[in-house]
């Protein structure tokens, strides 16, 4: 297993490009504010690949989730679509 050099995060609360460029998605933390629904991770923009789903509940608990390896590699840009009230901060390299 290699690591991720020069890595960053970001952070979004609403639907939109996260990440303007390529990188690997090595990890997330989400938040879903109260609100259940899907947080996608998209490569390209709004239509974009569907890279990565995760599920959310009413729960308002911190999700915090590594990804293995070097990750999953976006090769555009990193596009998130998040439910009302749910917020993201992704770690890439």
């Amino acid at each position: 297993m290699s690591t991720l050099t020069n890595v960053f995060a970001a952070h979004a609360d609403a639907t939109g490009e996260i990440y303007a460029g390529a990188a690997n998605l090595a990890g997330y933390q989400l938040a879903s504010g109260g609100t259940a629904g899907e947080i996608v991770f998209r490569d390209g923009g709004s239509g974009g690949t569907v890279l990565l789903t995760v599920n959310i509940t009413t729960n308002t608990a911190v999700i915090s989730t590594l990804l293995p390896g070097n990750g999953i590699r976006f090769t555009t840009d990193i596009y998130v679509t998040l439910p009302a009230s749910a917020a993201v901060t992704i770690f890439c390299g």
